[in-house]
């Protein structure tokens, strides 16, 4: 076929598309072989249309056409097993074995055979390999990901997974150029010709009127038809660009993702295996091999999980029962809510800001009103003259929008006069003032975080009829856009690729887009209905949508089409009679949300009619204002009596029912300046259609008084004033000492093999193991498995785990051959998914299986050795490698080579950290120096020495550790003379702190999961814990609360563990190494501390007999000790430092 041939096939598929003709695109797609549309194929997948997903597979590939198809058949037919034995469709399943499964035990008769042999357990899940195999929607969900790569990584399928870029109804346009062109060889063209039919060409009857202009100067597609033109065929959209010619249409500058490149993928061998989550359900996970040699399954190339552009899959495993329509709590905010916005990470804080300028930050689990600010300038003598003369008038400001970054470490506060706040965040109610900026002369009307150039912005706009860009570290203005004729309404910047935008409205119902310069609009069209409108992208970035109201009432949601700034779908059911301006949120980049005529209207993004609604069982405004968190479980609505309602799906529901249950076990220890409110209540029924009411705070019952961090307090509603002086909490605080074992909980990890010092220690992502290396270069994984006692499958205190190893019985041990370990730096990284280990121990870097234990490569023999091993944040196949020689090597597993090497360091490099908002690496050495390099072009931005403190001796080799806070902008920068905070990139010394004499060198530091702690180690066995924003301590666990008492145990536990049947010999080098722990008990201390990646008050330590510990604080207290309380009741300043324990530096 022709190339011209088969670009018609794609317009002819566009133009059935666009016609609703599902069934026959679907058709034509699999005939001709040109395009397949992994959307179709997924939804098929999602719904377990089986039959349907093999016939549209057969269009492009067969079961033994190369072994990604097989292995892409394979999976399918094997899930299509469990379902039915899952079922208990035994008959079913022998089917399927017999018709689809039995092709594959020509390559693999041993693994057809186990498949055989399920249909003889009752519960297939007894398999070990089958185990985490969950539900079926889980289960298909985890697969799909797996069979995108597979298909993107298929030969076969090379060159038709990207549709091509065509303008919308491009058919249409060209049967239109057609028509325009016979028009005009008409001997007597008629002004308004009638089109008859497409079989035949037109022909203008006998005619005495004026000739039809040419085409140049009458185009037909224009928005409105011309005399003597044909109208077009049917062009979509009810609203089109306004007639004129554009700057710059859009799709000159905001272009749609460039075709995906083939990339390779090892295609590991077909096994029965079911992973936990998806990311480890990658091709190399598979336990057996099926008609692969080892070569095969073990080659180095691109073997690590490589992220495609484009992927995901969200949008096609939801359905309207998972929109959140259950009322689950019910807040008092005081006063009208303008603006709410969840944070990213923590998704059950919610951030509020009313018509008085209130802002409060919400633990809507616990109904806990954390922080609380009332609208008051910081700097007023700072503030125009203008400014100045109208706050004296009128001292009150309404918030127009509050917002988090895309961290959640800031948030910003637009108010309806002037100003903008950003505020930083570091949990709980400790608030800071970052920055304060006249923004705008009048109110300041939106507000939004962006990151142009890899730096964070703040974007603004206002009445004076202008969008200004802002650096969000220092407020220095970058940008000012002119050009509207109406104040500014909203902002919504956005990034395509590499062209970062911003689209803006005005309350004339204007859009423009800008790019990051001073070359004024680059698009101006109109809102539909001129209306007042807000934009916003799905949350996959894909697609654009707008919702406004105009000034006669009549509100409008649309979905538009960026490469045409036309309207792609307007959306039913929005009231003509709207009371203010209609907000609407989406989520899960499948689901449209608006609030309007007293309730919440939902729609599916693809379907123009309303889903369903929700009244939220009353009490709405007819506008009220919405939003969702970012996992789409919880929805916030405002209501008209000045209070916010918390809806929530079924997987929120149970999101709440946890915090119940853990109310309801253990009691919180308050270490803030406030009592904190009562916790979820029992759960009660409800009449309402909607669903079971979760809690309804009573709006009589008594709140404590909040202490702004800027020295104002405001009593609310039935407050119960807190005149405790300052100078008395901090004579009443104590520090928590624990010295006992039954002031917390402790759990020394079961262990049968060779007890050896712990070197390295980390916990899975995942949260349900924990790896160490030790110093003989062997490592141990210990899995907590899912059960009755521990459903959540978390690594816990309260549960022993299994030392796993795989039936083979074979160790993962680094490559040690001629090396002296006692010079050695032993160093390892664990992949996102935890599928893979990458370590070393002075000798060859190895990469293991984690499932396997299988060494699938090594390279890079010393010299120079690796001392410390990172993966790319965003690609798994690009490795940092810090060298013994001081210089850092970043390696490419897919080349099998250096790609660039860092140097700046003086003596081995020990720790690497990355920021991907600052776009920064940070490096640490032996040479107690500190470099930061950017990630653009790897030159080195800055460097500092840490400041050791006088008295201090640091080691010549001593390990310099690094680690960034969740604000991703401060460093922890870890040393054996102290434990400091850095601010890059500048690396700025914040904060400071040093260990007691007494208690010995620091030996480890890690940050907790949330950054509100941090735990550190020390040589005499202690484990002190800082509060994260101060470095002041607030714990300190004592070695007697953990380590036995009796040094002999030490000795008892490791013979007791060596019995009959071990494969460890007791030799007499065993026997002196024994003798040794036994004469050097005393000594025993932690080397390294590992903080759980999910809980924010447990930590491992890896100690030196080779035991490790889990810790977590009483079930009664939940934490670990309180806070000291902040002097002068205000935050901590970022310039504070605490020195030893508590001493300032």
């Amino acid at each position: 076929m022709t190339s011209l041939s088969r670009e018609l096939v794609f317009l002819i598929l566009q133009f059935l598309d666009e016609e609703k003709f599902k069934d026959t695109v679907h058709k034509l797609e699999k005939e001709s072989g040109f395009f397949f549309n992994m959307r179709y194929f997924e939804d098929c997948v999602t719904n377990g249309e089986w039959d349907e997903v093999e016939k549209y597979l057969s269009g492009y590939t067969k079961v033994d056409d190369n072994r990604y198809s097989m292995k892409i058949f394979f999976e399918i037919r094997k899930q299509k097993y469990l379902e039915a034995l899952d079922r208990n469709d035994h008959a079913k399943a022998v089917e399927i074995l017999v018709k689809d499964l039995k092709v594959f035990s020509a390559f693999n008769e041993e693994l057809f055979k186990e498949i055989t042999l399920l249909l003889t357990l009752g519960n297939f899940r007894e398999n070990e390999q089958l185990s985490k195999y969950g539900d079926t929607k889980s289960a298909r969900a985890i697969m799909l990901v797996e069979l995108k790569k597979l298909i993107e990584a298929n030969p076969l399928f090379r060159d038709k997974l990207q549709f091509p870029t065509l303008k919308n109804s491009r058919l249409r346009t060209l049967i239109n150029q057609s028509l325009n062109w016979q028009h005009q060889l008409c001997k007597n063209p008629r002004p308004n010709p009638d089109i008859k039919t497409l079989f035949v060409d037109h022909t203008c009857g006998t005619s005495s009127g004026a000739h039809a202009p040419s085409p140049v100067t009458n185009p037909l597609m224009g928005s409105i038809p011309k005399v003597g033109g044909f109208p077009p065929l049917g062009v979509h959209g009810p609203f089109q660009p306004p007639q004129g010619s554009l700057t710059t249409s859009l799709a000159g500058w905001m272009v749609n993702p460039s075709s995906v490149p083939h990339q390779t993928v090892s295609v590991g061998p077909i096994g029965l295996t079911v992973s936990s989550n998806a990311d480890s359900e990658h091709v190399l996970n598979r336990s057996r091999p099926f008609g692969l040699s080892d070569a095969v399954n073990n080659m180095p190339v691109n073997i690590l999980p490589v992220m495609y552009p484009g992927q995901n899959h969200a949008h096609t495993l939801y359905s309207s029962d998972d929109l959140p329509k259950t009322v689950v709590v019910n807040l008092n905010q005081g006063s009208a809510v303008k603006s709410m916005d969840f944070h990213p990470v923590r998704q059950i804080l919610l951030l509020v800001g009313t018509n008085i300028g209130d802002i409060t930050i919400w633990e809507v689990g616990g109904r806990e009103r954390l922080v609380y600010r009332s609208f008051k300038v910081w700097d007023i003598g700072k503030r125009t003259m203008n400014l100045q003369a109208l706050l004296a008038n009128e001292c009150t400001a309404s918030v127009n929008r509050v917002i988090w970054s895309p961290d959640g470490a800031l948030f910003g506060v637009a108010f309806s006069k002037h100003m903008v706040q950003i505020y930083s965040y570091h949990g709980g109610d400790d608030l800071q003032n970052h920055l304060e900026i006249e923004a705008h002369v009048g109110n300041v009307s939106d507000l939004a975080f962006s990151h142009p150039n890899k730096q964070l912005y703040i974007v603004t706009c206002g009445e004076d009829k202008t969008i200004k860009v802002w650096e969000a570290i220092n407020g220095n203005k970058v940008y000012t856009f002119e050009g509207h004729e109406a104040p500014v309404y909203s902002v919504c910047p956005h990034q395509k690729e590499n062209i970062q935008f911003i689209f803006s409205t005005a309350i004339d119902g204007k859009i423009k887009a800008w790019l990051y310069d001073n070359l004024g609009s680059r698009v101006d069209y109109d809102a539909p209905g001129q209306s007042c409108t807000t934009m916003a992208y799905s949350a996959d970035g894909t697609r654009l949508f707008s919702c406004g109201t105009n000034k006669e009432g009549e509100s409008y949601i649309v979905e538009w089409n960026e490469s045409e700034g036309a309207i792609k779908r307007e959306y039913n059911g929005l009231g003509k009679q709207s009371v203010g301006i209609v907000q609407f949120d989406t989520t899960k980049s499948r689901f449209l949300a608006a609030g309007d005529e007293f309730q919440i209207k939902f729609w599916e993004m693809d379907n123009v009619k309303i889903l369903t609604t929700t009244d939220a069982e009353g009490g709405l405004p007819a506008s009220p204002c919405i939003r969702f968190n970012k996992e789409g479980i919880l929805l916030a609505v405002s209501t008209s009596g000045n209070g916010i309602k918390i809806l929530a799906n079924a997987d929120g529901v149970r999101l709440f029912r946890s915090i119940e249950s853990r109310a309801g076990d253990s009691s919180r220890v308050s270490s803030a300046t406030f009592a904190k409110g009562p916790m979820i209540s029992t759960f009660a029924g409800s009449g309402s259609t909607h669903g079971a009411t979760i809690m309804d705070a009573d709006r009589s019952a008594p709140m404590t008084m909040m202490a702004g961090l800027n020295g104002d307090s405001r009593s609310f509603p039935d407050a119960k004033p807190n005149h405790t002086d300052e100078s008395e909490k901090l004579k009443g605080w104590k520090l928590t000492e624990i010295s006992e074992s039954s002031q917390l909980r402790s759990l020394r990890l079961p262990d049968s093999l060779l007890p050896v010092r712990i070197i390295r220690l980390i916990y899975t992502n995942s949260g349900g193991a924990i790896l160490a290396l030790t110093f003989n270069a062997v490592h141990k994984l210990w899995k907590w498995q899912r059960n009755d006692r521990n459903p959540s499958g978390k690594a816990s205190s309260s549960v022993p785990p299994q030392l796993w190893q795989p039936a083979s019985g074979i160790l993962m041990t680094n490559d040690i051959s001629e090396i002296n370990l006692e010079d050695a730096v032993p160093c390892f990284a664990l992949s996102k998914n935890d599928s893979y280990v990458m370590s070393a121990s002075g000798g060859k870097i190895s990469l293991f299986n984690m499932m396997t234990f299988k060494t699938m490569t090594t390279f890079m023999p010393p010299p120079p050795a690796a001392t410390f091993l990172a993966f790319h944040p965003q690609d798994n196949n690009i490795i940092f490698i810090g060298m013994d020689d001081s210089s850092i090597q970043i390696y490419n597993v897919r080349v099998d080579g250096v790609k660039s090497t860092l140097k700046g360091h003086q003596k081995r490099v020990t720790g690497l950290a990355f920021s991907k908002v600052l776009n920064v690496l940070v490096s640490s050495g032996a040479d107690s120096q500190l470099c930061v390099w950017s990630m653009d072009g790897w030159e080195k931005q800055a460097s500092k020495f840490l400041q050791i403190p006088s008295g201090r001796v640091s080691s010549p080799l001593g390990q310099t550790r690094v680690q960034f806070h969740q604000d991703q902008i401060h460093v922890l920068a870890v040393h054996e003379t102290q434990i400091a905070i850095y601010e890059t990139p500048k690396l700025e010394c914040l904060k400071q702190w040093l260990p007691r004499e007494s208690s010995g060198s620091v030996t480890d530091a890690t940050y907790s999961c949330d950054s509100q702690s941090i735990y550190a180690s020390t040589e005499d066995g202690s484990v002190c814990v800082l509060t994260a924003t101060t470095l002041r301590l607030r714990c300190r666990i004592s070695p007697a609360a953990y380590l036995p008492s009796n040094p002999r145990y030490v000795l008892l536990l490791v013979i007791s563990s060596m019995g009959t049947g071990n494969q460890y010999i007791f030799t007499f080098s065993t026997f002196a190494f024994l003798l040794m722990l036994l004469l050097d008990s005393s000594r025993v201390f932690p080397v390294v501390i590992a903080a759980h990646p999910s809980e924010p008050n447990q930590f491992a330590l890896g100690l030196t007999d080779g035991g490790v510990h889990v810790m977590e604080p009483p079930e009664s207290e939940r934490n670990w000790g309180a806070a000291p309380p902040l002097e002068n009741g205000a935050g901590p300043s970022i310039n504070s430092a605490a020195g030893s324990d508590q001493q300032a530096r």
